[in-house]
């Protein structure tokens, strides 16, 4: 299984853990996001008789007004990342039969209420699935292609810069120049623990693109988020 599936599966033997040794009760809830040519959509959202992803606005490194489901088990969230896949905008370019067209955002919220005094505790889980970086000369783009392929690179640049600058401990992080860092900023800043996988081809005519994903892996794991915390990779 992928890393949602494994992170999904641990979250709920925890909570499973808790509730048998009677510490205190467990809720999760989940959010599924798209970042499609800078506009946030909801993917949990119905479309309606238009067929349109409802689109979100986003504040205080949240989206407003999307869904927020409650999940009881492991085929429960297996059931909506079901769905955001079949709603998320995938094409094929010349590089890729199945492109993504978008960046993914799946989140879990959890909250756990002890048992012994009442006091509550919360916290989220982000999972990132990056549409990749794209040349267009490669992939072929054009028209609405080109327009994706355009916003893709250009919210990867900023948070490759938003990464420098995390970097150099700049006293000003641009978090809110594109929608993807905005709203991962509690990811990438503070007391959080963030992971980087970087998928890297290992076909010579990919190298300029693995060159790249090396150099970002490289950048990213020099970022401390906190004293103690870093950015692993």
């Amino acid at each position: 299984p992928g890393l949602i599936p494994r992170s999904v599966e641990k979250l709920f033997a925890a909570k499973r853990d808790i509730e048998q040794d009677g510490n205190g009760t467990v809720s999760i809830r989940v959010e599924l996001l798209e970042i499609y040519n800078e506009e946030v959509r909801d993917l949990l959202a119905d479309s309606g008789p238009t067929g349109k992803l409802v689109a979100c606005q986003v504040s205080s490194n949240d989206a407003v007004g999307n869904i927020k489901m409650d999940v009881d088990d492991v085929k429960d969230v297996e059931g909506i990342l079901k769905l955001a896949q079949e709603r998320r905008c995938v094409k094929a370019t010349k590089s890729n039969s199945e492109s993504s067209r978008s960046h993914l955002l799946f989140t879990m919220h959890f909250s756990v209420l002890a048992s012994a005094d009442g006091s509550s505790r919360t916290g989220r889980l982000n999972i990132v699935d990056l549409a990749g970086s794209e040349r267009v000369a490669k992939s072929g783009s054009h028209g609405a292609l080109l327009t994706e392929a355009k916003a893709i690179n250009s919210s990867l640049s900023t948070l490759s810069h938003v990464i420098e600058k995390l970097q150099a401990k700049s006293d000003h992080i641009p978090f809110r120049d594109s929608k993807l860092t905005y709203l991962l900023r509690d990811s990438l800043a503070g007391d959080s623990k963030t992971l980087a996988i970087v998928c890297c081809s290992p076909h010579v005519s990919h190298f300029s693109e693995s060159l790249n994903s090396i150099r970002f892996a490289a950048k990213a794991s020099k970022v401390e988020l906190k004293e103690g915390n870093s950015v692993s990779v």
